[in-house]
């Protein structure tokens, strides 16, 4: 870990820490955006805005050596857009979430968000491709923790805590993120009226084969239900693949916007007009081997991640039958969209049901931001 002086910054940067220097103190809180495609997840927004796009543009990148340095207030699309024309991309699919056409996610958001798309279960997270960030603690100090290269850091990778910290220790400013080349080869293959339970069944088996395995998504769509697995690899694998798993294999270019909306979800099934406004959107973080889970209601999920995230539709009253559900199996719940009626409506809750857990994260948050001005009550109530 390194840290630099406010001399030698450049003009946006020393704003941004002269305003945190000045938050702290008078203990202001400040509320660290950048698109905010991402308000809506979240216990509550809080706090004066710190826009972080001023701090944009591609600082470096080798494709030989793939790996990219961005500023964290770069729109993630534009960035998404340099890596394509080299033939590489982020391989774990970050969602933008963006509603309109100016809405534009940042790389900063995605490192704090700490989410990931359809190929979660296959190539890794957010935080598996984070080589290094640069932040404004809440002292207005400048630190660097880790660096460009997969191996330079001994000791805890503190790089890796920021993904997934939704701001709360830090304004990102750089960050360093290995990437990949884009596969030679991809298939999806569909399978029709394939019930939850022989869905997951199937995706088990495969999983323990050495298939080319990328993304899948089982969905019911009235009383059937559907099953859909991308494939990605070398061009062998892929098409080996296709004649050992059956299916219907469908053409990539028709299907390619339904990952994307897969991704985003903007798929019918997550529309806002398929869930009640009482209901809230789940999400069950459960072992990709788990069976079918008893929920409320007979609520019936969207699942991905090859049986590991299922997404449910459900009011908040039924939290403590999911947390339970999803506990039975090794698992987690927690409201990733709150519901359109009630007084939590701005934001979901995150499940920090550990005492011990809940105690890491309050000692972590005082020694990156003592006065706790970043993002106050964004991820647990009190801090």
């Amino acid at each position: 870990m390194a840290a630099a002086t406010m001399q030698g910054m450049d003009f946006a940067l020393a704003q941004i820490a002269d305003r945190v220097r000045a938050a702290a103190a008078d203990q202001t809180p400040l509320r660290i955006r950048g698109g905010g495609t991402k308000d809506f997840h979240g216990l509550a927004l809080h706090g004066e805005v710190l826009d972080t796009r001023a701090l944009r543009g591609i600082l470096s990148y080798e494709p030989s050596e793939l790996v990219v340095t961005v500023r964290a207030g770069t729109p993630l699309a534009e960035l998404e857009a340099a890596l394509a024309e080299q033939g590489q991309c982020l391989p774990f699919e970050p969602p933008h979430f963006a509603k309109t056409p100016s809405d534009a996610a940042t790389v900063g958001g995605m490192v704090a968000a700490g989410l990931s798309g359809p190929a979660r279960a296959s190539v890794g997270a957010v935080r598996d491709y984070l080589l290094g960030v640069t932040l404004i603690n809440g002292r207005a100090e400048l630190l660097t923790f880790g660096g460009q290269v997969m191996k330079n850091v001994a000791g805890y990778d503190v790089s890796r805590l920021m993904a997934g910290a939704w701001g709360t220790l830090g304004l990102l400013t750089e960050v360093s993120l290995k990437v990949l080349p884009v596969s030679p080869a991809e298939a999806t293959l569909r399978f029709d009226h394939i019930p939850q339970a022989d869905a997951l069944r199937q995706l088990h088996a495969w999983g323990g084969q050495p298939l080319p395995l990328n993304a899948s998504c089982w969905v019911q769509d009235g009383d059937s239900g559907t099953l859909y697995v991308r494939l990605r690899g070398a061009v062998a694998a892929v098409e080996a693949a296709c004649k050992s798993m059956g299916g219907t294999r469908m053409d990539n270019a028709a299907v390619a916007a339904d990952w994307v909306a897969c991704r985003e979800q903007t798929l019918p099934w997550f529309a806002d007009r398929a869930r009640r406004p009482d209901h809230a959107l789940w999400r069950l973080s459960v072992p990709a081997t788990a069976p079918v889970l008893s929920l409320p209601g007979g609520a019936t999920p969207l699942v991905e991640w090859h049986g590991a995230l299922r997404w449910v539709q459900a009011p908040e009253s039924d939290a403590e039958a999911l947390r339970a559900a999803a506990s039975a199996v090794g698992g987690s719940a927690s409201v990733f969209v709150a519901s359109s009626a009630g007084p939590a409506s701005a934001g979901g809750h995150f499940d920090l049901n550990s005492k011990a857990l809940e105690a890491i994260h309050a000692r972590l948050k005082h020694s990156f931001d003592p006065a706790g001005i970043f993002n106050p009550g964004r991820v647990a109530r009190g801090w």
